[in-house]
């Protein structure tokens, strides 16, 4: 079975004090053989880029209203009378605040959403088809 793949490039910008950000060029990625999770690599064109995955339904809700907790946390808000999403990531290496188009990240969340409505990903995985395909070997 076929898979569709979403992406979009887009500038970021790493928070590094209310006063001060820096543009961090930026992929959002989304799979439907993934069908839960989003992707995001940090700077696409460098040497190494930054990976990150978590949950396509967190980054949906924090369009709208802050979420989540722990590693990533995801909220609405506005910069100089535009709209943005916050995204705070957490790990052991460190820790970053990037501020997202809100309007970019929801079209391409809406795109995502046609691919694969939700409440429809655990039929994108297709586990029935694979746990039949190991029994009848």
């Amino acid at each position: 079975m076929r898979h569709t793949v979403v992406e979009r490039e887009l500038e970021l910008r790493l928070v590094l004090s209310p006063e001060q950000s820096i543009p961090v060029p930026a992929k959002l990625g989304y799979r439907s053989d993934d069908p839960y999770a989003v992707h995001i690599t940090f700077h696409i064109n460098s040497d190494r880029p930054v990976h990150w995955t978590f949950a396509r339904e967190l980054l949906v809700e924090g369009v709208f209203r802050p979420c989540g907790g722990g590693d990533v946390r995801v909220w609405p808000t506005k910069v100089a009378g535009r709209g943005v999403v916050l995204m705070a990531l957490s790990s052991p290496g460190g820790e970053a605040l990037l501020e997202a188009p809100a309007a970019a990240v929801s079209a391409w969340l809406e795109r995502t959403l046609r691919i694969v409505p939700p409440g429809s990903e655990f039929e994108m995985l297709r586990i029935d088809d694979g746990l039949a395909e190991l029994l009848a070997q």
